[in-house]
């Protein structure tokens, strides 16, 4: 089974876009980790920007979709957690330029 990395999964769950917010969730600050259990499994830990987010289904299949399309990952295992709680100050900077962007597009 060819090795794969926490850097391929990260890019890989990069194309996972936040339905609402329209940011995609690494950016966003969403997650917060990736273990590598071998055999091609593995489990990431993240979270959603609010506890009942009502696309959860959604996004979680994403995530699972996303990692499962990386070379060497047979299983992804998507493990939500609210703690830490997510706040703003997780997105990073290029996000932060994607919201302004659109709020004076907006206006």
């Amino acid at each position: 089974m060819p090795p794969m990395s926490e850097e391929q999964i990260m890019t890989a769950l990069g194309e996972v876009v936040d339905p609402e917010i329209g940011i995609n969730i690494v950016d966003l600050g969403l997650v917060y980790g990736i273990e590598d259990k071998g055999n091609g499994e593995v489990v990431i830990e993240m979270t959603l920007t609010i506890p009942e987010c009502p696309l959860v289904d959604q996004i979680v299949a994403n995530v699972k979709q996303a990692a499962e399309s990386v070379e060497g990952v047979e299983q992804a295992e998507v493990k939500l957690v609210f703690e830490p709680k997510w706040t703003p100050a997780l997105i990073s900077d290029e996000a932060r330029e994607q919201i302004r962007s659109r709020q004076m597009s907006a206006t």
